[in-house]
Parts: structure tokens; C-alpha cells; sequence
């Protein structure tokens, strides 16, 4: 893992984390507007929250607190 890439897509209010390199990827619901992003061996790659601002009760999105580990 060498890139963490946070996107807010303020027209489609969705929130997308990838934990590696942006890729072609097997898109799987969890439901509750949660997807779950795996590459063709199965890895999770990434995640998608959908109805980001509704779901976390916030109005507009400024600053996202982000905690980082390095393994």
C-alpha cells in the first residue's frame, strides 16, 4: 500500500477511499450505501460511502479527519 486517495463527489454525495493505486476493481454492496471495492484476487483495494453528508448528519464537507498507520 503506498497511496491513499480520499474523494467527495459533492454532485453524487459520495465519499470514495481507494488504499491503492486507482484500478479497475469488483464493486460488492454491503448495504446501508456502503460498496466495498476488491481487485481480481479478491484484495480489498477501497470503499465507497454513498449519501455521505445525509448519512453523517453534516451539512457541507471541509476538513475530514483522516488517522494514518504505517505497517
Amino acid at each position: 500500500m503506498e497511496t491513499i486517495t480520499i474523494t467527495f463527489d459533492r454532485t453524487g454525495n459520495t465519499l470514495d477511499i481507494w488504499l491503492d493505486k486507482l484500478r479497475p476493481c469488483i464493486s460488492e454492496e454491503k448495504g446501508k450505501g456502503l460498496i466495498i471495492k476488491k481487485d481480481e484476487l479478491g484484495n480489498i483495494i477501497g470503499f465507497e460511502k454513498l449519501n455521505y453528508l445525509k448519512k453523517a448528519g453534516l451539512k457541507d464537507v471541509h476538513t475530514i479527519s483522516l488517522e494514518v498507520g504505517i505497517y
